[in-house]
């Protein structure tokens, strides 16, 4: 049986949307204006137990008025799945029940080694680099996923079984090799 590769239906064309950067300790959260087109950074979430960030989550999405939520990916830097990737593909379908909203998938690569960069050139301590460190890495998830235009469905790398999607938002393909056909 194919493995499903979204939570949920595509994003609506329009509102907040939430941006995550899943941890098994600490999830970073951020948002975007409703015309999608700054994404800033919203929290840190310390996870306690399942009730509790349930409770949590979906309070979030309906205080921001959340319409959707893109939820990063972990994946090697050759594209293949990561095993990270099966805990955040379950943590997303979790997500995706307990708000209600549809739920894509962004490639996450580097992120966070980008956030610690940008954070260590803003001259903050180990401690508040901790801190802010999920979240600002929620924010660069989130705010490529606007600027690639913000695919509906999101992103699916290729499927461990050998499917031959790109491993590029669907902005990017076409740049990336004119040589292939359109899938």
């Amino acid at each position: 049986m194919p493995q499903e590769r979204n939570p949920s239906p595509a994003l609506p064309p329009h509102g907040v949307l939430l941006g995550i950067d899943y941890g098994a300790v600490r999830i970073g959260v951020a948002m975007c204006d409703p015309e999608r087109r700054i994404a800033s950074p919203l929290q840190t979430y310390v996870r306690r137990d399942p009730l509790a960030d349930a409770g949590h989550f979906a309070h979030l999405a309906a205080e921001v008025r959340a319409v959707g939520i893109v939820v990063g990916l972990p994946l090697h830097a050759d594209g293949r799945e990561s095993r990270s990737s099966q805990e955040t593909r379950d943590f997303a379908g979790w997500l995706a029940h307990v708000t209600a909203l549809p739920v894509v998938f962004w490639d996450e690569r580097f992120t966070t080694g980008a956030a610690e960069a940008v954070l260590i050139q803003a001259r903050l301590t180990h401690k508040q680099r901790r801190q802010r460190r999920d979240r600002v890495a929620a924010q660069m998830i989130l705010q490529s996923f606007l600027d690639a235009g913000c695919p509906p469905q999101g992103f699916s790398p290729p499927s461990p079984l050998g499917s031959s999607h790109s491993l590029l938002p669907p902005s990017y393909e076409e740049v990336a090799d004119d040589s292939d056909p359109p899938i």
